[in-house]
């Protein structure tokens, strides 16, 4: 049974994902492991740009903006993703790490994109 937390985490994931779909991505995978790495959402715009994207949701923002929960090692650990994927794929495009925060209203969530949020 998963806890009230991770329900949420996952309705952002799908949220962002179809906020990523309408935009005219194509979702490549969700939640994208190597190792100890974890990529939330992967999109893929026409054949020249991949992004790579962390999904930060909260139930409100009593604790911040969830766009600041993205620490130094969890950078680190998304690039390392990132890296082995591009790899895998055999990528020659352009990338982009985007943070998307999902907070939740009484009516759904509220998404908001940062492009090229880290490097």
């Amino acid at each position: 049974m998963p806890t009230k937390a991770h329900a949420l985490g996952q309705a952002g994931e799908a949220a962002a994902a179809d906020f990523y779909r309408q935009a005219g991505y194509e979702v490549l995978a969700l939640g994208y492991r190597h190792g100890r790495a974890e990529v939330d959402l992967v999109v893929r715009h026409g054949t020249a740009l991949l992004v790579f994207v962390e999904v930060k949701t909260r139930s409100g923002s009593q604790y911040g903006p969830p766009e600041t929960f993205v620490s130094d090692r969890k950078k680190e650990l998304f690039r390392l993703a990132a890296t082995h994927l591009q790899e895998e794929l055999d990528w020659r495009g352009d990338i982009r790490f985007d943070i998307l925060a999902v907070t939740q209203l009484r009516t759904g969530f509220r998404l908001e994109v940062f492009e090229d949020a880290f490097y």
